[in-house]
């Protein structure tokens, strides 16, 4: 059986009539000009070429840079608004190729008429993301033992602009079951106790 609920005293469409075309026009947002920090005009950036650049990344990490296949390389990236600069920040992560883990993670601002790197994190299982104008940083925690599949759990780092550098704003752990998936979470029975 289904319920639907009505409001009592209407037709169930406009009593007004057609809205008019006028007042649509009025309500729909207008986009941003090209060279504005919308989004939809994100300006795209190569971010291996930005990674090369870059005097603070190691260079362990730029020579293990290659294509995974052809020249698609283990990097993602993503255009927002972190930092309240004239045009939008790249979030840069690199992964490996096999498993997809990420091993670093960058945020480039730009400055001038170049790109400087803002934040940095080159850690095991590290990967960030856009959320909301704060950048969401999520690292993968491994006990001992566990496979590069099923981590123990995960921390996840929420960091804010904040004058000339971002600083955490928030932190939560969050711990995985062990009982579903490939984890080991399966407790032995318990034995039974010798009969007196």
């Amino acid at each position: 059986m289904s319920l639907a609920a009505c409001s009592t005293g209407g037709t169930g469409s406009r009593d007004e009539g057609a809205a008019r075309t006028d007042e649509i026009a009025a309500a729909a947002p207008t986009p941003s000009a090209p060279g504005t920090a919308g989004l939809q005009y994100a300006e795209r950036v190569d971010p291996i070429a930005l990674l090369k650049a870059d005097p603070k990344i190691g260079q362990r990490l730029k020579s293990d840079l290659k294509p995974c296949v052809a020249d698609a390389y283990p990097v993602d990236a993503s255009y927002g608004d972190l930092t309240n600069a004239s045009a939008p920040d790249v979030v840069v992560n690199v992964m490996t190729c096999g498993d997809a883990v990420g091993i670093g993670t960058y945020v480039y601002r730009k400055q001038s008429d170049r790109y400087e790197n803002v934040f940095m994190a080159e850690d095991a299982a590290v990967y960030a993301t856009i959320d909301r104008g704060d950048l969401v940083v999520t690292k993968q925690v491994y006990a001992k033992g566990d496979p590069v599949a099923y981590p123990s759990g995960e921390d996840v780092i929420t960091y804010r602009w904040s004058g000339n550098r971002f600083t955490q704003h928030d932190w939560v752990h969050n711990e995985y079951s062990r009982a579903v998936g490939d984890g080991d979470g399966a407790e032995p029975a318990p034995s039974a106790s010798p009969a007196d």
